[in-house]
């Protein structure tokens, strides 16, 4: 892989188990431990099994170095489960991604806080899973906690905290911690109006510098049409990786007019 990539996806296929309706009939815990070692099988055997579905079938895209890249889709066409494999959440059943570049990923809310862990504690040990020093933390500190907004409850555990706190919180430390990648699923979506400008504008930065990449998830077509320098358009069993955003916009459109239809 060149240097100038910054992530790669080659030929990557997703598969999720078949699950029955609970009126179906309940499952004894000795036939949950059998199942469960049945499933352990290798690549090939999940790829043929009948009681999965491919909810990604040989995807394959580049993303450059500086490159702002989102991934559009209707409702369960993989965007979420694509990203998450790209944070390393998840594994490919088949292919391969190659992330050249230290990650942050803004997937769920709050995920990595401890719920009885303050504030404080908080943002220490998430910026040191997302590699940071001791000392690049105290640096930075004050800047995370004035983004967020959360001064008065810093000191608080954040099970106190509402989810728009969370989300702030969760903002500023990956923000703060300057990655190399980051991902983005649909948080920008979610805060008050206030924050939410604070945000992209903070994206539009870092998309304007060229310096850092940033994969987005979002269903907001105006916001991945105007941030995006390509867009990756998951439409199983198909994929159209465009670098004219419009273009994908509007085959996207074309697809969610023609479902309407049906």
């Amino acid at each position: 892989m060149t240097d100038d990539i910054a992530i790669r996806v080659e030929g990557v296929t997703k598969r999720f188990k078949k699950y029955r309706s609970i009126t179906a009939g309940r499952t004894s815990l000795k036939t949950a431990a059998v199942e469960w070692l049945r499933n352990r099988r290798t690549a090939y055997h999940r790829l043929t099994d009948p009681n999965r579905f491919d909810v990604l079938r040989d995807v394959s895209f580049d993303v450059r170095r500086g490159e702002t890249v989102g991934l559009i889709g209707r409702n369960g066409a993989g965007k979420s489960t694509l990203l998450k494999m790209i944070a390393g959440i998840y594994r490919p059943d088949a292919g391969k991604i190659t992330v050249n570049g230290r990650v942050a990923a803004l997937i769920e809310l709050g995920a990595g806080f401890h719920p009885d862990f303050t504030g404080r504690e908080n943002i220490l040990i998430n910026a040191l899973i997302l590699g940071l020093s001791k000392r690049q933390v105290a640096e930075r500190f004050d800047r995370i906690v004035q983004y967020a907004e959360i001064d008065d409850f810093i000191d608080a555990p954040v099970r106190a905290y509402s989810s728009g706190m969370f989300m702030r919180l969760a903002f500023s430390v990956a923000i703060h911690v300057d990655p190399e990648i980051l991902l983005i699923d649909e948080v920008l979506a979610v805060g008050d109006e206030a924050f939410q400008q604070k945000c992209l504008a903070t994206i539009e930065e870092r998309v304007r510098s060229k310096r850092q990449t940033t994969v987005i998830v979002s269903h907001d077509l105006d916001l991945v049409g105007k941030l995006c320098d390509k867009l990756v358009l998951l439409q199983p069993p198909s994929v159209l990786v465009s670098s004219e955003p419009q273009r994908a916009i509007q085959e996207f459109r074309h697809l969610l007019s023609q479902a309407t239809r049906v």
